[in-house]
């Protein structure tokens, strides 16, 4: 047998192993779960989370926050020592990876086997994904900053970053929400369907759980350096292949965008995103940085000191508030992509 046809085997194999587990019982119902998926991007993208929902309800990411919040105070005491709190932070982890896999079988279950089940899934795709309300977010900012100067931008940039705007001048603003934009697309839009491609529903309630409880826990403080240790860790795991695939969407839609570099784009995301302190955040912040021709990361502040980074990109650190409004043209043509590739994929499974 050749290598072409062993290859050809292989990928046929793939696509029936996949189908076996995740697509061939969706054929009795006639829906095929990357087209709802499709959809509640489409959605989503178009109008935005239901707000109006939330005033009743309480929010998907709002009830995995209680979750996590119960298993801190209970299991998380600064009495016990940091091997008890390491463990005890992976059995937390160890819960809430479980509760939401079977919340995610059983809403994927009732959407293969009822008739209307699919609607249930399509408002948690709905509820959790959030490209729009990033866009809307860092829109703002730009918004803020024209209008009402440095100190609105701080306002608005304070609701999307993690350090302390306090001490950032226009730049910095300019800076953060760009860096933001970059690490949340992975985060937000690419991880999440990597792992709804992959797993489905029950992998994507799994990676969001996860990257909430990183979030809210997976500091280096005292409190929470031992407790979130396992949140950490296997945040970086599920965000190893998403982030570097991100940079590389990034880098692609740099191509269709005017006054980009999609070439720095690639060289600035191989040379420097091993720079960042995060293993994966890196990789979309430096194919921006790249693609923008600006510099991100450097010294920051944050609540527990300044944070001495390295510069990515090979740009100038005085970033205009223009190139926000580049930034996000490259975001939504990245997320133009992302839903190609998932278009492209389901072609695949319906044509096997």
């Amino acid at each position: 047998m050749s290598n072409m046809e062993r290859s050809i085997d292989g990928s046929h194999l793939a696509i029936h192993f996949s189908k076996m587990f995740f697509y061939d019982y969706l054929y009795d119902t006639g829906f095929e779960p990357l087209v709802l998926y499709v959809i509640a991007m489409s959605i989503e993208a178009y109008l935005g989370s239901p707000k109006f929902l939330w005033g009743v309800l309480r929010h998907p990411v709002v009830l995995i926050g209680d979750i996590i919040n119960f298993l801190d105070k209970k299991l998380n005491r600064e009495k016990r020592s940091e091997i008890d709190r390491t463990v005890r932070g992976f059995f937390s982890l160890l819960i809430l990876v479980s509760v939401t896999s079977v919340i995610g079988w059983m809403a994927a279950w009732l959407s293969f086997n009822h008739q209307f089940g699919w609607v249930i899934e399509l408002f948690l795709l709905i509820s959790f994904l959030s490209a729009r309300h990033l866009y809307d977010s860092v829109l703002a900012v730009k918004v803020a900053l024209r209008s009402g100067g440095v100190e609105a931008g701080r306002q608005a940039v304070a609701h999307i970053v993690g350090r302390d705007p306090t001490f950032l001048d226009e730049y910095g603003v300019t800076r953060a929400a760009i860096e933001s934009l970059a690490e949340n697309f992975s985060d937000a839009v690419v991880a999440p369907t990597f792992w709804y491609a992959l797993f489905g529903l029950p992998g994507f309630l799994v990676y969001k759980a996860v990257n909430t409880m990183d979030s809210m826990v997976g500091y280096k403080t005292s409190r929470y350096k031992a407790f979130g240790m396992a949140a950490a860790r296997f945040d970086d795991i599920l965000n190893f292949m998403p982030a570097r695939l991100a940079g590389a969407i990034i880098a692609f839609a740099a191509i269709f965008t005017p006054k980009t570099n999609p070439k720095n784009a690639v060289s600035s995301m191989f040379r420097d995103a091993s720079k960042h302190r995060s293993t994966n955040a890196g990789w979309p912040e430096a194919a921006m940085a790249g693609a923008l021709g600006i510099a991100l990361a450097g010294p920051r502040h944050y609540s527990a000191g300044i944070i001495q980074d390295s510069w990515m990109g090979n740009g100038s650190a005085r970033v205009s508030i223009n190139e926000i409004t580049k930034a996000l043209y490259i975001y939504i043509v990245a997320c133009l992509v992302v839903v190609g590739l998932v278009a492209s994929l389901l072609v695949i499974v319906l044509s096997s």
